[in-house]
């Protein structure tokens, strides 16, 4: 549905018209977002999280705040949760909002924004019922039809991963799903391999330089491995028993030659299950456990490996490297589980979580292949959403980036961009202010450029005060000197998880 610029900014805004002084005849979405929307009032950088109705959004022409690089130019791709209640329902966990899919496209004649709902198997049942129908990762709602796999559950929510003429949206607990790159029209479901049939596809593929794709799934017991061309052929793949516990395998590194796994010690009450609670209230930490360090040959999937570190909770990785000797990499520590689950929760109803439950901060590992010893690192800066240079994924590197938070006090979320370098140990960082919330941001290289950091850190914030979203791009090897330029959109939107940019 393409909506002129009022109804754009009814449909953006309504969730959190009184925070934002606006029109109070605007909040009356569903009674759940209405009611909803009331805690949120004394968290307003916490708005985007009342979501939106299920509309697709779309603008031109959008207001540039300083200056655009002559050569930024393609398609920054984000995904994330973005419907989060139906009729007199609304989600309790950030993560089973329904997928909504922005395309920001940067061209001669300027940027242009346009989102969409991912059309789920699930979102459309739903949205013809008019409530929810399947339980949510976090909400135990209910099977109110038949649920007979995974991806009756699929919320397609969480990132992207294009290739030539096909866009994914990727959920990592069931397949991608299809997307028309051009208009975001959803094709459907997909099934890379007959071996791979119905098998989960994370939502945190690994792209090497010449285009290969690593990938893997979990489901029970059991993980599967694949290879897959530049072109979207399935090289090789695998299914094995999982060394361990899989409760929650978010994220993986891939170096020269490893794939490598952080398992941590999260088991599954299935008695909680079968009394209808959710997957996430179902999952246990056991802390006095370890951590499993899984490292898989890339030449030979059969060729596994499993060492072990203290207990650790970790969503997502930077990058890794390794010489045949040492393997090194880089990943962000959370919060234990129920301190991570916890804040993921009281966001949902508008709660800033505590200090404590926000520390999640760097970590660096280095394995000794030969004997098999772990060395960690660590630094005290509050960070999640790494990112490096896409060239050199699987190389040696030595910039991250990260969102940070500086001096943020009780506010949530993060107000700045930290840039570590590896070798140095130095950092520069930019702060936004506590008005501003800022998402992951991605590098985007300089056309021509052979150097690792040369280019752009493009990403997404949100401004609490303007209640308007908005595009930010720094020069990444001066993030301190603050963006060169911001693309303002007319209204906002929600808060998302994983982009990737794609160059014209």
């Amino acid at each position: 549905m393409r909506m002129q610029r009022r109804e754009l900014f009814k449909a953006g805004l309504a969730g959190a018209a009184s925070l934002a002084g606006l029109d109070p005849a605007l909040a009356a979405l569903t009674p759940s977002t209405a009611s909803a929307a009331k805690p949120f009032s004394s968290a307003p950088e916490l708005a985007p999280l009342l979501g939106l109705p299920g509309q697709d959004l779309q603008a031109s022409s959008l207001k540039v705040e300083g200056k655009l690089p002559a050569g930024l130019r393609g398609v920054y791709y984000k995904n994330g949760p973005a419907l989060m209640a139906r009729g007199d329902e609304r989600y309790r966990h950030w993560f089973d909002g329904d997928g909504l899919l922005q395309a920001w496209t940067f061209g001669d004649a300027g940027v242009s924004h346009q989102a969409r709902f991912v059309q789920t198997a699930k979102f459309k049942a739903e949205s013809a019922a008019g409530r929810f129908l399947v339980p949510g990762f976090g909400t135990p709602i209910p099977a109110r039809k038949p649920v007979r796999g995974a991806d009756d559950m699929n919320t397609a929510n969480t990132s992207v991963l294009r290739q030539g003429d096909k866009l994914y949206a990727l959920w990592e607990g069931g397949r991608a799903y299809e997307l028309d790159p051009a208009t975001l029209q959803t094709r459907g479901p997909k099934s890379w391999s007959p071996e791979l049939a119905g098998m989960p596809f994370s939502a945190h593929p690994k792209v090497e330089t010449d285009g290969t794709v690593w990938n893997f799934g979990t489901f029970g017991t059991r993980m599967a491995l694949c290879q897959i061309s530049p072109q979207g052929q399935v090289l090789r793949s695998t299914v094995f028993e999982a060394p361990g516990a899989i409760g929650m395998v978010h994220d993986f590194a891939v170096s020269q030659r490893y794939l490598v796994f952080l398992l941590a010690p999260i088991h599954i009450d299935q008695q909680a299950l079968r009394a209808g609670e959710s997957l996430s209230g179902a999952m246990r930490w056991q802390g006095q456990d370890a951590t499993r360090v899984l490292v898989v040959d890339k030449a030979d999937f059969e060729r596994r490996r499993v060492l072990e570190m203290p207990a650790a909770m970790v969503f997502h990785f930077g990058n890794a490297w390794d010489d045949g000797q040492t393997l090194q990499l880089d990943y962000v520590q959370n919060r234990e589980l129920p301190q991570a689950q916890l804040a993921l929760t009281q966001i949902m109803r508008g709660e800033r979580p505590s200090a404590a439950q926000r520390n999640t901060t760097p970590r660096f590992m280095r394995i000794d292949l030969a004997s098999g010893r772990i060395e960690l690192r660590s630094r005290e800066d509050v960070v999640e959403f790494p990112v490096v240079d896409p060239r050199v994924v699987a190389q040696r590197y030595r910039h991250v980036y990260y969102p940070t938070a500086i001096d943020i006090g009780e506010r949530w979320g993060f107000n700045g961009l930290l840039h570590l370098d590896l070798e140095s140990g130095k950092r520069q960082r930019f702060c936004f202010g506590n008005e501003v919330v800022v998402e992951e941001h991605v590098l985007v290289p300089k056309p021509g450029s052979r150097v690792e950091g040369e280019g752009w850190l493009l990403g997404l914030c949100f401004d609490s005060r303007r209640q308007l979203s908005f595009a930010s791009v720094f020069d990444a090897q001066a993030i301190s000197a603050g963006p060169i330029a911001k693309v303002w959109l007319p209204y906002w939107v929600t808060y998302g998880f994983h982009g990737k940019f794609y160059a014209a």
